[in-house]
C-alpha cells in the first residue's frame, strides 16, 4: 500500500474552495480522501465540491458554508461534517485573514482582534472539537496552515506575522498533549503563494519583483506546491512527523 494513500481518510478543510485549500481538498480527494469544502460562499463551496466530484468520479467532496470568525459556525461545521462523513480523521485549519497592510503602530484594534481571532482563536476552537473523537479512536491529524512570516519580522503585515507565529507553537503544543494519543499535530508555512488571498504581494510588481529577484528559484509558489506537503503530513508518509513546522517557500529562507 503507498504511504500515500488516504482510503477512507475524512478531511475538513478550512478555506477550502480556492487557492491553498481547495489544492489540498482536490489532491486528498486524488488520493482516496473525503473531504469538506468551506468557506464563506456557498456558491464557491458547491462548484469546488462538484469540481473534485467530477474529477474523481464519484461524491467525495461536500459544501458546507461557515464563517470562522463565528463559534456557532465553527460548532455546525463539525457538526455536519460528521453528519456527511461519519467522522474526522484530518482537520486542516487553512482559512485566515489578514485585513491590515502597515505599520503595526497604526492598525486599528477591531482589525487586530480580527487577526487573532480568525488566525489563532477559530483554530484553537475547532482543534478543541475534533480531539474528543480523535482520543476516542486514537488516530487523528492536524495541520495548521501559518506562514514563513511567522518565523520573521516585517513592516507591512506584522500582526498577521505574529498570529502565524502563534500557530507554529499551537502545534507544538498539540504534539505534546495529543502525541500519546496517536495524534500528530503540524503546521505548513508557505512563502509567497499565488492565491487571491495574497494577491496584494505577488500582484504588485515592486514587491513581486523584489521578491522574485533575489529569491533562489526565482519565482513565486503554486498552491499545488503546499498540497504536497499537506498530502504527506496527513498520510502514513509522515505519520512520525509531529509538532514540527515544514517551510515550503522555495529557499527563500534558506
Amino acid at each position: 500500500m503507498s504511504l500515500f494513500n488516504l482510503k477512507n481518510k475524512s478531511f475538513l478543510i478550512t478555506g477550502s474552495s480556492k487557492g491553498i485549500g481547495k489544492s489540498i481538498a482536490f489532491h486528498a480527494a486524488s488520493h482516496g480522501a473525503k473531504v469538506i469544502i468551506s468557506s464563506r460562499k456557498i456558491d464557491t463551496c458547491v462548484e469546488t465540491a462538484e469540481e473534485i466530484n467530477n474529477h474523481v468520479g464519484s461524491q467525495v467532496a461536500f459544501p458546507i458554508v461557515g464563517n470562522i470568525a463565528i463559534e456557532s459556525d465553527l460548532k455546525n461545521l463539525v457538526n455536519e461534517s460528521n453528519k456527511l462523513m461519519g467522522k474526522i480523521d484530518v482537520l486542516i485549519c487553512n482559512a485566515a485573514t489578514n485585513p491590515f497592510m502597515g505599520s503595526m503602530a497604526d492598525i486599528p484594534s477591531d482589525a487586530f482582534d480580527k487577526v487573532m481571532n480568525n488566525n489563532i482563536k477559530a483554530n484553537h476552537i475547532l482543534a478543541n472539537l475534533v480531539t474528543p473523537q480523535m482520543i476516542e479512536r486514537k488516530d487523528g491529524v492536524i495541520i495548521i496552515i501559518s506562514s514563513v512570516g511567522g518565523t520573521r519580522g516585517s513592516n507591512l503585515i506584522g500582526t498577521y506575522n505574529i498570529s502565524k507565529a502563534a500557530d507554529i507553537q499551537m502545534v507544538k503544543n498539540m504534539a505534546v498533549e495529543y502525541g500519546q494519543y496517536n495524534i500528530r499535530a503540524n503546521s505548513i508555512a508557505p512563502g509567497l503563494i499565488r492565491t487571491d488571498f495574497a494577491r496584494g504581494l505577488w500582484d504588485n510588481p515592486t514587491i513581486h519583483d523584489r521578491y522574485t529577484s533575489g529569491h533562489p528559484m526565482r519565482r513565486i509558489g503554486e498552491p499545488e506546491e503546499v498540497a504536497g506537503a499537506a498530502i504527506m503530513l496527513a498520510s502514513d508518509a509522515g505519520k512520525y512527523i509531529n509538532g514540527q513546522t515544514i517551510i515550503v517557500d522555495g529557499g527563500a529562507t534558506a
